[in-house]
């Protein structure tokens, strides 16, 4: 009885000392990530970097080095956490990496006439932030244990509080900075507060708990999953196999392509029809890798396949998220700023980019609407919001908001006078989604895949961002084609707004196909015993 008392009310412990530090590195990092993502479109389209373009082809080229440099950052996952687990551990990974990315930001302040420098100071941000994104929150994770880790969820709420806080002030005098005092210092303010967090983060050192790199797996989800492919079976083929085979010379024949599409985008390509079709072949064979691999294993992969298809459905809405840095950025600098309002803040509210700030002022009042208002109304009307209903609403909500980005790009057409104030309405209801399908997957993913596969589900996850961006790269591609632009002409519609219409029933599909999938999928219950 006593050790039931003590688990149902915790000590109060106090935070671990070392924890100040991680939750000050993640401050000044997010900072200085959003500080820099959100001035790079309107930086682009009007620097000398891309004045070999025709003037009419560079918001395009800006909109494309964007999602290049996007997939980038939601890709070095993969590799930050595999260094992570099997070599380096995540404090020497996470510290290497945040050195490159303040390497990155600054080629991006010294080279800002020079398009080598300057890019590969986008690779090295890409490179540092995405290496560093699955192993900061796991890092302050393993500073807990048992006797306190009833605290850790105060440490994971600031966490995203800070995320959201300083994506909120880089927005709003971001674009302040480079227009009043040019890219060179706009950008090198990022590089700053990059190496602020980095010496931040050196100085806990000798307080932190490291956790060593683990041994590999024999029974991790790769390893399931050839044995399950190359497995034969008394008096049957082996047609998973085949699949995947297939997949694989497809994705082979993916980079056939990049004369025409480019390296990025015929790369993403391959990795996904990998993905796709060895998923699939997996799926067909599974059953033959019980028995060489405890059961746990072989249903904790059969989890992480059903998952995934939850995660390519989400794609669509990360394509239309993501733009939200570029395309209405770029049509918010067509728009007559309404300083003749009394309401608008003049005086702070100077340029289209700054409208960004809105995402995650609003983040921080929808996550506690959503739960103390919102949430507990739709069950008193008899309606259970369930993680796949938000998720299914929220990709839905996001063609909602391109219908009216649409709409707002059609009266900018017209001629007439539209203020940006009425950007304020998609950015609600793309944000509104985004809590819907955003704060709400993590967890999905986290209760439905088993111990063992939890980690390999992060990886997948941020996956689903770099996939949204490589749909607006193809879709960039496409426009260029001749046989296209006649079609979007005969709409009689611009192409911004053909486009932007296009993204919304881009969104409406893959909702529709969310729900249709979401009736059958078979819910799990991975929490741990308590």
């Amino acid at each position: 009885m006593t050790t039931i008392a003590a688990e149902a009310e915790p000590k109060k412990t106090p935070l671990p000392r070392q924890i100040p530090y991680i939750i000050g590195n993640e401050a000044c990092e997010r900072f200085s990530f959003y500080g820099m993502r959100n001035i790079l479109v309107q930086f682009l389209a009007s620097s000398v970097l891309l004045a070999y373009l025709p003037e009419a082809d560079r918001n395009g080229a800006a909109k494309d080095v964007f999602h290049t440099f996007v997939i980038g950052v939601y890709f070095f996952p993969l590799l930050g956490g595999w260094l992570a687990d099997r070599f380096f551990g995540k404090y020497n990974t996470v510290l290497w990496f945040s050195l490159l990315y303040c390497a990155g930001h600054a080629c991006l302040a010294m080279f800002e006439d020079n398009r080598n420098g300057f890019y590969t100071g986008l690779f090295l941000i890409a490179l540092g932030s995405g290496g560093i994104k699955p192993l900061v929150v796991s890092f302050c994770g393993d500073q807990f244990d048992q006797s306190n880790k009833h605290r850790a969820k105060v440490v994971f709420d600031a966490f995203y509080w800070t995320i959201n806080f300083g994506s909120f002030f880089a927005s709003l005098l971001m674009p302040l900075f480079l227009r009043e005092l040019g890219p060179a210092i706009a950008f090198g303010i990022p590089g700053a507060l990059m190496f602020i967090a980095t010496v931040i983060f050196w100085a806990g050192r000798r307080k932190y708990i490291r956790v060593p790199p683990a041994t590999s797996d024999s029974h991790s989800f790769l390893h399931v999953a050839r044995t399950a492919l190359l497995a034969h079976a008394p008096g049957r083929g082996r047609p998973g196999l085949a699949m995947a085979v297939f997949g694989g010379a497809l994705a082979i024949g993916a980079f056939f392509l990049i004369p025409k599409l480019g390296f990025v985008i015929c790369a993403c390509l391959a990795l996904g029809l990998i993905i796709a079709f060895g998923g699939i072949g997996t799926s067909m064979q599974l059953e033959r890798a019980r028995g060489a691999h405890p059961s746990e294993a072989v249903d904790g992969v059969r989890s992480v396949l059903r998952i995934l298809i939850i995660f390519a459905l989400t794609t669509p809405f990360w394509s239309l998220f993501d733009q939200k840095a570029s395309t209405w950025v770029l049509q918010g600098n067509q728009m007559a700023m309404p300083h003749d309002q009394w309401w608008w803040p003049s005086f702070l509210v100077k340029d289209a980019a700054q409208m960004q700030a809105l995402n995650p002022a609003l983040v921080m009042l929808l996550i506690p609407f959503n739960n103390l208002v919102l949430y507990p109304a739709l069950r008193r009307m008899g309606f259970e919001p369930t993680a796949l209903r938000k998720m299914g609403a929220g990709i839905a909500f996001s063609g909602v908001a391109w219908i009216f980005a649409g709409i707002i790009q059609l009266a900018i057409d017209g001629g007439d006078p539209v203020s940006l104030a009425w950007q304020m309405l998609p950015y609600a209801l793309l944000t509104f989604g985004e809590v819907l399908v955003s704060a709400t997957a993590l967890e999905f993913a986290y209760s439905q895949a088993s111990a063992s596969m939890k980690g390999v589900i992060m990886a997948f996850w941020y996956l689903a961002s770099t996939f949204g961006s490589l749909w607006v790269l193809l879709t960039n591609a496409s426009v260029r084609n001749e046989a296209v632009i006649s079609h979007i002409a005969g709409t009689g519609l611009s192409e911004n707004a053909f486009l932007m219409f296009f993204f919304a029933g881009f969104a409406f599909v893959a909702a529709l196909a969310f729900a249709l999938y979401a009736r059958t999928y078979p819910m799990q219950d991975n929490y741990r015993a308590a």
